[in-house]
């Protein structure tokens, strides 16, 4: 067994906590939970309501997914926390399924949660594995 490979993506989102973007093991990738921050302005406020912070946060998600040479095509699982969970939960799911083709949905599990970094509304965290 090989020892996991660290990955930080040069063009990826700047960290708001000390972290990985992507650890790799054993062909399995794990990718850090993704804020709605945008990468080109790490500084700049947080996209207005779920649905704008639900495609930021997957577009920060695709940037480190190609950063490590993978796609969502290769998610074998989500974890998705969510500040106002009744509030937002039909909203961010409809936002969340348009990324994926029709039944290639990877498992999932949502969670409510009271509070998140930088003051997001969301965030989502991956597994991925080589093909």
């Amino acid at each position: 067994m090989s020892l996991p490979v660290h990955y930080m993506i040069e063009r990826g989102p700047r960290p708001v906590a000390p972290f990985s973007h992507a650890v790799e093991a054993e062909g399995w990738v794990f990718i850090t939970g993704q804020m709605p921050t945008d990468p080109d302005a790490p500084d700049a406020p947080l996209p207005d309501g779920i649905v704008a912070q639900t495609r930021r946060v997957m577009d920060n998600l695709i940037i480190v997914l190609e950063g490590v040479g993978l796609g969502l095509e290769n998610i074998t699982m989500a974890r998705i926390y969510l500040r106002e969970f009744d509030r937002d939960y039909a909203e961010m799911n409809a936002t969340y399924q348009s990324y994926f083709a029709s039944m290639r949905l990877p498992a999932r599990t949502t969670i409510g949660v009271t509070g998140l970094a930088v003051g997001a509304l969301v965030e989502i965290d991956l597994i991925a594995k080589r093909p």
